[in-house]
């Protein structure tokens, strides 16, 4: 008698690998019902996994989303490094903040990773206050020592960012055509390509509008 195949044995998930799931559970979860409408529990319903084990994993609801939070931080921050490290620096040239903020406008198109962003820049609780102003505060950082741009610069890149961020949060885009005063805005910082053309020079703006 001929003894058939085994049966491949499914490989275990490795710490990293299980935490990393629950972190994308959690950005889910908390992009939905943001930081008071979330419990452990519906972090653990969305993860596939038992309440108690998101709790060993990362302790409190507060742990959870200060590692959530940062996560998304991280990701901004990582995107303008991996952005800075490809194209020809000069922020004179209205181009070059077009590109950088193209970069940024791809990330953010991640409707979870944004809204948690906005969840966690709207929670007042000191420990996520602080990240915000860590994060604020290294991404200004970045910006002035990696591209040599004024603090104007800087300051209007940013600004720019904070406005696209609101702008894709209240579904902009999908509503755009219904009123001429949204769409004149929504056209102001991004191209007809759809991509995000965010500049640290506000005298280019009429160049970047769609009419």
């Amino acid at each position: 008698m001929s003894i058939g195949a085994a049966e491949p044995r499914t490989r275990r998930m490795s710490a990293p690998e299980r935490r990393a799931l629950v972190l994308a559970a959690a950005t889910r979860a908390f992009a939905k019902g943001g930081y008071s409408g979330t419990s452990t529990d519906a972090v653990a319903k969305e993860a596939g996994v038992s309440q108690p084990y998101v709790v060993r994993m990362f302790g409190t609801k507060a742990d959870l989303f200060h590692a959530v939070f940062t996560r998304a931080l991280d990701e901004i921050v990582r995107t303008f490094n991996d952005k800075l490290d490809t194209v020809t620096i000069d922020p004179s040239n209205p181009q070059f903040w077009a590109e950088l903020g193209s970069a940024y406008g791809e990330l953010v198109l991640d409707r979870d990773l944004l809204l948690v962003m906005l969840h966690g820049f709207a929670t007042s609780t000191d420990d996520v206050a602080a990240v915000s102003r860590t994060a604020m505060s290294g991404i200004y950082t970045l910006l002035r020592e990696r591209t040599g741009c004024t603090p104007e610069q800087a300051r209007l890149f940013i600004a720019n960012g904070m406005l696209i961020n609101n702008l894709l949060a209240m579904m902009a885009p999908e509503h755009a055509d219904d009123d001429p005063a949204l769409g004149e805005l929504w056209g102001s910082v991004f191209s007809d390509s759809t991509a995000i053309t965010l500049t640290g020079d506000e005298s280019s703006s009429e160049t970047d509008t769609v009419s």
